[in-house]
């Protein structure tokens, strides 16, 4: 650049001082020029440079590396030859010959783990190796999943005194093939001697389809009802006891109140992860003490632990050492219709075994990271959160968790159908562990569509196309009803485990098997650390961006595309309007981002504004 403006300034075509020393203006003029030019150039590179998604260094990927996870570990074999076809536009020759020789002999690794797994009757692992085998398109004599296996698992359980982990056990059996007489009636019995009666009637149903006659005790208990009187004994009072805390300059008593209900005679009962978060949670780091109380407050205080918990679904899995008078049975995978009536019992304010009325407003609410909740009306307080959520035919249909701040008046509860479904997961005790791709989608009317591959995740890796629409997982095609699609693709991954091949089929016509990984507890405020404030502002604010074409000093885009229903969508933003971030935040402890922008709204007449956006890092639309 300064050899350019030199060779200006020295122009000799002038040929008096006077010219000369007039010329400097137009030379000096042209330097700007050229400089405006190269900055603008260099800005819209940046734009487009912070605007790309960041890719996996390609010097780790090595064939070598393949080669030695094909016998330590095949899936992951897999994903890295899947991984360096996409990064190295592998398609044909020698290197291709030696990948297909490579996920060959993988696949015969995941064969031989998966026929050792039958044979060792391990059948969780089976059918997690069975399910990464079928998303390679390879079939297997036994997937571990069987209504046989599952049964014989279900009667051990039931023989080790595992009365919860027994009873799901055979539920999903008789999903899969209907139990036999005999079988059903061992269930039904046991369902009567640990008094669940709503799991009894289940059995029941079962006994009675073969057309015959059910011993006449078993016939009534099994007939029979509890009321919420019957119910309350079985739910507690849970208190966490965080010490104390400092508010201007006094020591108040930090505690915690929520609800509990017994789901197995041992002592096991179900309540939400915010409730007992500390109890758990690494990065708290103060005093934390678990109580149970049945009674009124002179009851005495029980210690009780923390089993599992699910931080993506707000539940948790506890136990102590009291037998319960009432167990809740979480057989019946109940979907309640908009209208019905339900009860919540719980302890509002430490109100023990209070119970409110009211009906299922709306179903279908996206709040939880994963799957979606009940909205209903009955009176709920803090207090309730973890407590059960019953219809009038005492079928459990939920479990309500805290009110949402900016909801005041509404209250929410999680699926009973979807404890169901975490339960296994939390029985192994610890983290309930979720698989993750690093997607996050947008509903359209022409279906599930990417707007964001977060960086360093399988989808990054595999360079998933954002823009591309999900056709298929595991060579599944997945129809919901509308608002329904996302949590209908979660559920395709729900049940699987992080280290699972999982096939993804996009519009663009690309197939690819990557191997999941362990979901993070917030996945886009891991997101936000690793990315550009460009990119992350489609996933949490719904804005994609592109580079604006007109030049300037600084770095503006133009919106691409406003996802509906967004943050954006709801301040006004739409395509084609010009942009540029001048700040982004994030305050991962309270859970929230904050981003500010120039916005030039079209539908404004281009007049500039200053707006700031905030969102929830809790997003329910992840993958």
């Amino acid at each position: 650049m300064k050899e350019i403006c030199l060779k200006i300034s020295r122009e000799k075509s002038f040929r008096t001082q006077a010219a000369r020393k007039h010329a400097v203006f137009p030379a000096a003029s042209l330097c700007a020029c050229v400089l405006f030019f190269c900055f603008s150039c260099l800005s819209v590179e940046m734009q487009e440079e912070r605007l790309s998604p960041q890719r996996k260094s390609t010097d780790e990927i090595r064939l070598e590396d393949i080669r030695r996870y094909v016998s330590e570990d095949p899936a992951r074999a897999i994903h890295l030859g899947g991984m360096y076809r996409v990064v190295y536009g592998v398609r044909e020759g020698d290197t291709a010959a030696q990948l297909d020789e490579l996920e060959a002999q993988a696949i015969a690794g995941l064969r031989e783990k998966q026929a050792q797994a039958i044979r060792g009757e391990q059948w969780d692992d089976a059918a997690s190796l069975a399910r990464s085998l079928a998303s390679l398109g390879e079939t297997v004599e036994s997937t571990g999943m069987e209504a046989g296996f599952m049964l014989a698992q279900a009667k051990k359980s039931l023989a080790a005194g595992s009365d919860l982990e027994a009873f799901l056990l055979a539920v999903r059996s008789h999903e899969l093939k209907p139990l036999e007489f005999e079988d059903a009636l061992v269930f039904l019995e046991h369902a009567v001697k640990v008094k669940q009666r709503r799991t009894a009637a289940f059995f029941h149903a079962a006994a009675e389809a073969w057309g015959r006659a059910v011993p006449a005790p078993l016939e009534e208990y099994a007939s029979g009802r509890d009321g919420p009187q019957e119910m309350i004994k079985g739910v507690a009072t849970l208190l966490v006891d965080r010490g104390i805390r400092i508010e201007r300059g006094r020591g108040v008593p930090d505690r915690v109140l929520g609800s509990a209900f017994f789901v197995d005679a041992s002592g096991l009962l179900i309540t939400n992860y915010h409730v007992i978060a500390s109890e758990v949670d690494p990065s708290y780091e103060g005093y934390s003490r678990m109580y149970l109380r049945m009674g009124d407050p002179s009851s005495p205080r029980v210690s009780a632990k923390v089993i599992g918990w699910d931080k993506a679904m707000d539940l948790a899995l506890i136990k102590t050492g009291i037998t319960p008078e009432y167990v809740f049975s979480v057989v019946d995978r109940v979907i309640p219709k908009v209208g019905d009536t339900i009860l919540a019992i719980g302890s509002p304010g430490g109100l023990e075994k209070t119970v409110t009325s009211g009906i299922v407003s709306t179903l279908g609410r996206r709040f939880l990271q994963i799957g979606d909740v009940i909205q209903i009306d009955a009176s709920v307080n803090p207090g309730n959160s973890g407590g059960p959520v019953i219809d009038m035919s005492g079928r459990l249909v939920g479990i309500v968790f805290a009110g949402i701040e900016q909801y005041q008046g509404l209250n929410f509860a999680v699926p009973a159908e979807r404890l169901a479904a975490a339960l296994p997961a939390m029985l192994k005790g610890g983290k309930a562990e979720r698989p993750w791709l690093g997607i996050a989608l947008s509903e359209t009317p022409r279906g599930a569509e990417i707007i964001y591959t977060a960086p360093f995740t399988p989808a990054s890796e595999h360079q998933v196309s954002e823009g591309t629409l999900i056709r298929s997982i595991n060579g599944e095609t997945v129809s919901a009803p509308q608002g329904a699609l996302i949590p209908a693709l979660q559920d395709r991954l729900f049940s699987s485990r992080p280290g699972e091949l999982v096939a993804l089929e996009t519009s663009d016509g690309s197939r690819r098997v990557m191997m999941t990984v362990p979901r993070p507890d917030i996945p886009l405020a891991e997101a936000a650390k690793k990315d550009s404030r460009e990119r992350i502002a489609a996933p949490l604010f719904g804005l994609v961006l592109a580079p604006a074409s007109v030049r300037s000093f600084s770095s503006s885009y133009l919106v691409k595309k406003v996802v509906r229903g967004s943050i954006a969508d709801e301040a006004g933003l739409s395509e084609q309007d010009p942009v540029s971030i001048r700040g982004f935040r994030m305050v991962e402890k309270e859970g929230y981002a904050l981003m500010e922008l120039n916005v030039k709204k079209r539908s404004m007449g281009y007049m500039e504004t200053v707006m700031q956006l905030p969102a929830a890092l809790d997003s329910p639309d992840t993958l």
